[in-house]
């Protein structure tokens, strides 16, 4: 498997990076986390400007048809930057669900089209969520309804659900409970049909946030390095003590060892991969770890300080913390690793390392 990306995908992610520093500063940030809605319609009409919206909508609709291995590298800057905004939820994820119905389907030749210019906001709530993320700012919501053959996928806008909020702790992410009545003019995919499309919402679901976490893990990190080369402790910065580096080095080698699993996990749902489900469970166990360990080990050279709202990491630590549990919480994900390498079917033995057929 080649994990080097092309000049066209390094480039695309420096140009998103540009945009993101310039425009979601922490300050930025911070004044959005403050305002009712948790928003900013202007980043949301930038974004699009941006073409962020575009990446995974299909070229039929008005989109650029790219795949998973492109969103590992967007979603890494959308957590390196905290982006207070649901729209790999809408353009990775929702896009993605709505790909997979038949090109006739209206509800695919109506919504598509509004994803990739940016016109719209969509939630998705899967059944492993307990609740909706931006389900009260969403035009469209994308809900599972579990019955005896498969999971139904339904397609319902915001004025027939009802919203309950829930609290968070991330002061950007919007959740809530929603409450609404299947019925045969809100379904779009059967039984059947939505199990599959559900399946790989829930595995695209994970790496995105999977990739959210090891660029929250790489800020994190980052801004840890730039207070302990300023902090002084007996004339000296404390980043120069061997305990602090130790911390430090410690959340370096978990993302070194994150973003691989990451992007196999990308190249598995990108190709079809008969592990697919593995791998994602896999890449979000690791990438929630580094954002985890980055998270308590930055606070920790902080000196708890960083829990307080002055100091930046305050923001990204509580991001992590509540992407962690989406899209399948840390024994959802180690459950799915067990069944898949406990099983009777379990790639395991000494070849196994090195079968092609984990990734194809």
């Amino acid at each position: 498997m080649d994990f080097t990306f092309t000049n066209e995908q390094i480039a695309f992610r420096d140009s998103v990076s540009r945009f993101l520093m310039s425009e979601v500063a922490p300050d930025t940030l911070r004044e959005i986390w403050e305002t009712d809605g948790g928003r900013s319609p202007e980043l949301r009409r930038m974004m699009a400007a941006q073409g962020l919206t575009v990446l995974a909508v299909p070229e039929a609709e008005g989109g650029l048809g790219l795949g998973d291995i492109d969103w590992a590298l967007m979603t890494q800057e959308l957590g390196y930057y905290a982006i207070p905004d649901s729209l790999a939820d809408a353009a990775y994820v929702g896009a993605g669900l709505l790909a997979g119905l038949p090109g006739d389907n209206a509800v695919r030749a109506t919504w598509l089209p509004r994803i990739a210019d940016g016109s719209c906001r969509i939630a998705v709530g899967h059944p492993v969520n307990p609740w909706v993320a931006d389900a009260a700012l969403a035009d469209l919501l994308l809900l599972a309804h579990p019955v005896q053959n498969g999971i139904e996928l339904h397609a319902l806008t915001r004025d027939a659900v009802e919203v309950i909020p829930q609290a968070s702790i991330d002061g950007s992410r919007r959740l809530a409970q929603v409450r609404w009545d299947p019925c045969s003019a809100s379904r779009v995919a059967d039984g059947q049909t939505g199990r599959a499309l559900w399946e790989e919402a829930l595995d695209r679901g994970a790496v995105n946030v999977a990739g959210q976490l090891v660029g929250l893990a790489q800020r994190m990190v980052d801004i840890s390095v730039d207070y302990v080369a300023q902090r002084k402790q007996f004339g000296k910065p404390i980043g120069s003590f061997q305990a602090v580096k130790h911390h430090l080095a410690d959340v370096v080698t978990k993302i070194e060892f994150a973003r691989p699993v990451l992007y196999q996990a990308a190249y598995a749902l990108a190709h079809g991969g008969t592990h697919r489900a593995l791998l994602a469970s896999h890449a979000k166990l690791a990438c929630a770890d580094a954002a985890w360990n980055a998270a308590r080990k930055g606070i920790q050279v902080h000196g708890a300080m960083g829990y307080t709202w002055e100091v930046d990491l305050q923001m990204y630590a509580k991001r992590a913390w509540a992407l962690d549990a989406a899209w399948g919480d840390r024994a959802f994900h180690k459950d799915r690793l067990a069944g898949a390498l406990l099983g009777e079917s379990a790639p395991l033995g000494p070849l196994a390392s090195f079968n092609n057929n984990m990734d194809s």
